[in-house]
């Protein structure tokens, strides 16, 4: 009798065998590669739903916890707008201030709850938000970002100015959350659907038009595409999120200002791309659960903290400008697993 055939193996990376053609189509053959492929997405979305729980016996944690859901809205505005249509708005702080704003007039002056006051506080923002920035659309680059930029500014003189919307004291007494597992939930299932949203676009129809718009805006006016209304269409898109994280962050303090329109709301979220990750949507997310915790742990430090925020970034710009998420993901995707030959 002949020597038993010994079984021969090799290394394969547990993805070659589940991508098939593209990003979006896939072949799954056993459990272990729809772990892999659903492990990410299920712990990502399971962190932020147990964070209430976890943080409950610490309420100022908590309220951190919903600071950093309310800066994630902001950076996936940014990310969208920045690496998706090509436009660098350094305003996040205008769709912040006109959501928070809305809101505050649609509940004291309406009467509107805030479970409903939000929602359309966020439609509306966007709209506004949209017209104005509509006229600046066939700007690119630094000059884009520049105007942008003016636009939280502008509000914030015009009401001192015209001590409107309340003035320097704003507005008072707005109507707060009927529990605090509302609160948080509301923000947190916010999120998501601003987030996976906005993923599913990208990779839809509309969200190609989108995307070849900042890659070759020529060609996509070549083949009968506006490119003026695709930018508005991505605009508010982006301004959504933004108005959403305004409108509802009024409602966790009850009180709005013009310290809403400050240039933090606009710099924050440009930081949290960066460390976390441009292009990515999920990027700028895990950005914001790393920059405000930071913050907040050297808030004794005082202006210090600054310091602190320029080292990161220098590190991350220079070390990992791609971003935490491209690294972490390019990672994941070179696992390996023995195959038989």
């Amino acid at each position: 009798m002949g020597a038993p055939v010994m079984e021969q193996k090799r290394k394969e990376r547990i993805d070659r065998g589940i991508k098939v053609r593209s990003e979006t189509l896939y072949a799954l053959s056993s459990w272990e590669e729809i772990g892999y492929l659903i492990t990410p997405r299920v712990l990502f979305i399971a962190a932020f739903l147990l964070m209430p729980i976890l943080l409950s016996p610490w309420p100022y944690w908590s309220r951190v916890g919903l600071s950093m859901c309310i800066l994630a809205l902001l950076a996936i505005s940014f990310d969208f707008l920045a690496n998706y249509v090509g436009l660098v708005c350094l305003g996040g702080a205008f769709f912040y201030g006109v959501g928070g704003y809305t809101s505050a007039l649609l509940n004291t002056q309406l009467g509107l709850p805030p479970m409903l006051a939000i929602p359309i506080a966020t439609l509306i923002g966007a709209f506004l938000c949209t017209a104005m920035l509509a006229p600046c659309l066939p700007l690119r680059g630094i000059y884009f970002a520049i105007v942008t930029l003016m636009y939280p500014l502008l509000m914030t003189r015009l009401i001192e100015a015209m001590d409107i919307l309340g003035g320097t004291e704003g507005f008072r007494g707005i109507e707060g959350f009927s529990s605090p597992w509302t609160e948080q939930y509301g923000l947190i299932f916010g999120l998501f659907f601003f987030l996976f949203g906005l993923r599913r676009l990208v990779n839809e129809d509309q969200g190609l038009v989108i995307r070849a718009v900042k890659d070759n805006d020529q060609s996509v006016r070549a083949s009968g595409i506006s490119v003026t209304w695709t930018k508005t269409k991505a605009v508010f898109l982006a301004s959504l999120p933004g108005c959403f994280a305004g409108a509802y962050y009024i409602h966790m303090y009850s009180n709005v200002g013009i310290s809403a329109f400050a240039l933090d709301l606009s710099i924050m979220p440009i930081a949290a791309t960066v460390i976390g990750g441009g292009g990515t949507l999920i990027g700028p997310v895990i950005g914001a659960a790393l920059l405000v915790p930071l913050s907040e742990a050297l808030r004794d430090f005082g202006s210090l903290r600054i310091v602190v925020y320029a080292l990161v970034l220098t590190g991350f710009v220079v070390f990992r400008s791609e971003g935490i998420m491209n690294v972490v993901s390019r990672k994941y995707q070179q696992f390996e697993r023995w195959v038989k030959v």
